[in-house]
């Protein structure tokens, strides 16, 4: 037998090692091609069930509205007056610098996170907000967003608090990550939660990082040193800051 007819032969025999490791990179390659059709299938189901949640959610809306304009029609039929429930909810804007800024206003600016000018948040209006908005009042801004608003705002300027880092919600699956264990796996649950002001309001707001506002488009309507009733720019809005937020958006 040649020197050559031995390495032929030798180059035909599969070393164990070989035999094993193809042996393996089957097995993973098989389990990968299961675990891909496993998540497949539960990611139709996750859109599925995100997309009846939404649908939920417009009906929802749109039941409200028209319950609210029934009730104006009846109350106007009986020759009385409708009366708006308290709202639950505010949106709120810095509209001036951190000169001459007294401590106790300063405290409840840090406390609403509200550190740069025109960074904007939303507030749970109770008695104890209330309160804090008064001393903070004539730095800001606020009044009662409207869906339209929130909508806007959330998937426009939406950045999430991922880490102690600013992320784009560009993807369900960063919220999902982030407040899938209360039940909020989409941009639109986050919406439901922040406008209904839902029970899980308080850790959906937190995720949410504060709002970066642009200068309102052709500036604000005077000097910021007198209150929105007075014609100037400072105080509680009310509806009116849907206005304002769409021009600083």
């Amino acid at each position: 037998m040649t020197f050559y007819t031995l390495l032929t032969i030798h180059s035909t025999l599969k070393p164990e090692t070989l035999i094993k490791k193809k042996k393996t990179d089957e097995k993973i390659l098989k389990q990968r091609a299961a675990d891909r059709v496993v998540r497949k299938a539960a990611n139709k189901e996750k859109r599925k069930a995100i997309y009846e949640r939404n649908a939920a959610y417009t009906k929802e809306y749109a039941e409200a509205e028209r319950a609210i304009i029934s009730a104006k029609r009846d109350a106007k039929a009986a020759g009385s007056y409708y009366v708006d429930a308290q709202p639950k909810l505010a949106f709120v804007i810095r509209i001036k610098g951190i000169m001459k800024i007294p401590p106790k206003p300063r405290k409840v600016l840090q406390l609403l996170r509200l550190t740069q000018i025109n960074s904007g948040v939303f507030v749970k209006l109770t008695k104890a907000t209330t309160e804090l908005l008064k001393l903070a009042d004539p730095y800001i801004a606020y009044g009662y967003p409207s869906l339209a608003t929130i909508k806007q705002l959330t998937y426009k300027r939406g950045f999430g608090k991922v880490n102690k880092q600013r992320v784009p919600l560009s993807d369900n699956a960063i919220i999902e990550a982030n407040l899938g264990k209360y039940g909020i796996l989409s941009i639109e649950d986050l919406i439901h939660e922040i406008y209904t002001v839902g029970p899980n309001f308080k850790q959906a707001n937190n995720f949410l990082w504060p709002f970066k506002l642009s200068n309102p488009t052709g500036g604000f309507r005077s000097r910021k040193f007198f209150h929105f009733i007075q014609g100037g720019d400072f105080g509680n809005r009310e509806e009116y800051i849907n206005a304002l937020v769409k021009q600083m958006n």
